[in-house]
């Protein structure tokens, strides 16, 4: 898999938020990050790579609605679900499936000054695709050995890190062609995902096993979202933490779980370089 050269020179910062493994939460940081955007006063346009799962999109069909029901305006960015429309797809299929994505966010960037990409939990070339046009990639990772598995092998003896793993691989690949194409050397944030708020020696060592992972693979390791049942809330009715936090758009009463939700986003935004 390839990508052209007119397919880098983009107005647009390009977002993409990926992990080979399913519940990351992927789509709940691709959605806070398009709407943490959106309320600074960028633009933002959305892609859902996810054609059969389209969380993204059940998210941002789930705000639309809450606002009509709650009589609220509230901002959604221009979204697409992605979906190239072949079940067994053929090398030639999987190509122009690349091609007519690479021309999606090329048109995009046209009009917009952020694109936030949700990728699914699988490899596949349009996963591949999405992660080399990536300026920013935001890797979503759970604290636990299992899903530390997609970036590197540990010793069952002393936990250590031995190795590097599959998505791992796939990422530095992307980002060697991206590199030979343009110079450039997308930004890896790996994001600490549903993190316990009480300290624990799996946590350590978890965190350990990552920081040594970052020198080997160059990717920033930042501490992101803690595990909150409000996050889970959320959903179901489209909203962010960094929506207004009052009851009536909540339907519910705000507590000090929202607020520190909302730095916890802000954080991010900064560790990305997006805050204002």
């Amino acid at each position: 898999m390839s990508i052209e050269k007119t397919s880098v020179a983009r107005p647009a910062r390009v977002i993409v938020v990926g992990n080979e493994k399913g519940g990351s939460g992927k789509s709940t940081v691709a959605m806070h990050i398009a709407m943490a955007l959106i309320k600074s006063g960028q633009s933002v346009a959305t892609l859902d790579l996810d054609s059969r799962q389209r969380s993204f999109t059940h998210y941002i069909e789930n705000r639309r609605a809450w606002a009509q029901h709650v009589g609220r305006d509230l901002e959604i960015p221009n979204h697409t679900c992605f979906d190239p429309q072949v079940d067994y797809p053929t090398e030639e299929d999987e190509a122009a499936g690349c091609q007519a994505l690479t021309d999606a966010v090329d048109a995009l960037a046209q009009s917009h000054r952020f694109i936030v990409i949700d990728t699914p939990g699988h490899d596949s070339d349009l996963m591949r695709r999405a992660h080399a046009m990536a300026d920013t990639l935001i890797t979503p990772l759970n604290d636990s050995f299992v899903d530390l598995d997609v970036l590197g092998t540990v010793d069952p003896e002393t936990l250590g890190v031995t190795g590097t793993s599959h998505y791992a691989q796939m990422v530095e690949d992307a980002r060697s062609q991206r590199q030979l194409l343009d110079g450039m050397t997308p930004d890896w944030i790996v994001l600490r995902n549903r993190l316990s708020t009480l300290g624990s020696r799996n946590k350590r060592l978890v965190g350990e096993g990552l920081q040594e992972l970052s020198q080997r693979l160059n990717f920033r390791c930042i501490e992101g979202l803690a595990e909150r049942v409000i996050f889970r809330e959320f959903y179901p009715r489209g909203l962010t933490a960094v929506d207004d936090l009052d009851e009536i758009t909540l339907g519910t009463r705000p507590t000090m779980s929202h607020v520190t939700a909302r730095l916890e986003i802000e954080n991010l935004l900064s560790a990305m370089g997006l805050a204002d």
